[in-house]
């Protein structure tokens, strides 16, 4: 009767480590999936400040700062990724920080929806950073338990990191997206 009961307890522990490995696999999994749409989030805000830096609407030099900015934040490493598109927000709030920059935009030929694209593209890149974030963190805390640590729960999956950036839209455009 001893040994039934040494077995159930067993089947019961490997039953609930099981169920956490796999709970650890599902929060690797959204970061993955998170990390894919933040990193489409970014691509689609420098695409579209790049386009808008080209387009010759605005004023050479602040084509300028918002072209390097874009291009630098598209083509950085992931080492720099973080450093490269906080310089892109600080490019954007230097180049649409006061709302006559935007009005100008928007009264050029095709700048009503480019003003809005950029618009939306700078409001998403914190939503999606925050997501990933809150997934980093749960994964963070759940690899934290001496039961993930002791049966080597996560496996060899790499331990999930933050994305650090400066996301704070320009005040211009964080008005035109909410209004």
């Amino acid at each position: 009767m001893t040994l039934l009961w040494i077995v159930v307890a067993l089947v019961l522990v490997g039953v609930y480590l099981s169920w956490t490995a796999g709970r650890l696999d599902r929060l690797h999994t959204r970061i993955d999936s998170s990390r894919a749409a933040l990193d489409a989030q970014l691509l689609r805000r420098a695409s579209v400040a790049q386009e808008l830096a080209t387009s010759g609407v605005l004023d050479p030099a602040a084509s300028i700062v918002l072209y390097e900015a874009a291009h630098a934040a598209r083509q950085a490493e992931e080492e720099h990724r973080e450093v490269a598109e906080s310089e892109l927000s600080q490019a954007l709030r230097a180049v649409f920080g006061e709302s006559d920059q935007v009005e100008e935009v928007r009264a050029a030929p095709g700048g009503e929806e480019a003003a809005e694209e950029l618009a939306q593209a700078v409001r998403r890149v914190p939503m999606a950073r925050r997501f990933h974030n809150d997934a980093v963190r749960a994964a963070r805390a759940l690899r934290r338990h001496r039961k993930v640590r002791w049966f080597r729960l996560a496996g060899h999956a790499p331990f999930p990191l933050a994305f650090e950036m400066d996301d704070v839209p320009p005040a211009a455009l964080a008005d035109r997206a909410t209004g």
